[in-house]
């Protein structure tokens, strides 16, 4: 039998917790040791029996982990993984793969060269339902895919600004919320050819923003829309549609994703699938729709499983960092489309 792989998490915040709730049952994996300057990681780590360090660097070196879960601050996810990589320990990273395109890439770089691999936690890649879609477009259940439409509105309690760095520039809804959207719009319809884009921070006057719409167009020849917005009362949103996280209440009759092709259209997350009896019909006929079954399964469990093989070298990862650095590309293309008032391409990963 297979001894557990040994994981340590490396930072122990709100994201870094809700992975060890789905690391703490699983067979295949344990944790051994948690590094986070943090005081409160030291309380985490003694309840749990396991080495504590403040430094990660510390940590590698004398807990020696086969693979390291890193959830810190953004602006360190890079160089964490970098010296991960160096250590020779797998690793899954949190979301943004990085805040900088040109640090992405060195982290594609160290991974090749020490052949050491990267998981980027795009979660909800690993969904049953989001995986029942893909299967669904592949077959060609839509017929030739035109049109996409994506919805992230809700609202935000004011209480959610009182944590400083959420105030700070750079930590607004594109790259903390809209980044999950877009990557799963791309998992889904294909990468994107050209973007155009107008943002607005002006509900709270804070300096990011809270209020967004993109156009995008897709190099399969579709075209898509995105808004959002974290200031607005609405239940449009993968948080309250999905039932994905019990801490939402969920809305589940309410669609956040409407896909439409040349044969049929799919909401989501609903996976109600619209089509004609026959292939030649048009408006003056019925439409038909039906809800596609699929086996449910929470997605952070199924991405840490996926870790664990990856780790082991016997899969290659869903998400690499180079693909998630395009994620990330889009996301700076969205930004420079609001500032220019012009299309724009993503820059290639």
């Amino acid at each position: 039998m297979t001894n557990p792989l040994r994981i340590a998490l490396i930072g122990a915040g709100s994201m870094g917790q809700q992975h060890l709730e789905h690391l703490d049952p699983m067979d295949q994996a344990q944790l051994c040791a948690i590094s986070d300057p943090n005081p409160q990681a030291f309380e985490i780590a003694n309840a749990r029996g396991i080495p504590y360090f403040a430094d990660h660097q510390v940590m590698l070196a004398e807990a020696k982990p086969q693979a390291a879960i890193i959830a810190n601050p953004n602006n360190l996810h890079v160089q964490t993984a970098i010296d991960c990589l160096n250590a020779g320990v797998a690793v899954l990273l949190e979301k943004p793969v990085g805040v900088q395109l040109d640090e992405v890439r060195e982290l594609v770089r160290v991974s090749q060269t020490t052949g050491v691999a990267v998981l980027v936690g795009h979660h909800r890649r690993h969904n049953p339902l989001i995986a029942k879609a893909r299967q669904m477009l592949d077959e060609g259940a839509l017929g030739q895919l035109t049109s996409v439409t994506a919805l992230w509105q809700l609202r935000k309690p004011d209480d959610y600004f009182e944590i400083p760095w959420r105030r700070e520039p750079g930590a607004g809804m594109l790259l903390t919320n809209l980044i999950h959207d877009l990557d799963l719009l791309r998992h889904l319809c294909g990468e994107v050819q050209s973007v155009q884009a107008v943002t607005s921070n002006q509900t709270r006057g804070l300096p990011n923003e809270d209020n967004v719409a993109v156009l995008l167009q897709f190099a399969n020849g579709a075209l898509g829309s995105l808004t959002g917005s974290d200031a607005v009362v609405a239940p449009w949103s993968w948080e309250l549609s999905s039932g994905e996280n019990p801490i939402y209440p969920q809305q589940a009759d309410q669609p956040c994703y409407l896909l439409a092709g040349t044969q049929g259209a799919l909401s989501l997350p609903q996976l109600k699938h619209w089509h004609y009896a026959t292939a030649d019909a048009g408006w003056h006929h019925p439409l038909l729709a039906d809800v596609q079954p699929y086996a449910d399964a929470e997605a952070l469990t199924r991405q840490l499983e996926h870790f664990v093989q990856v780790a082991r070298g016997q899969a290659e990862p869903m998400v690499s960092a180079a693909d998630a650095g395009r994620t990330l590309a889009l996301i700076e293309a969205i930004r420079q489309a609001a500032e220019t008032g012009r299309a724009c391409t993503p820059a290639q990963i």
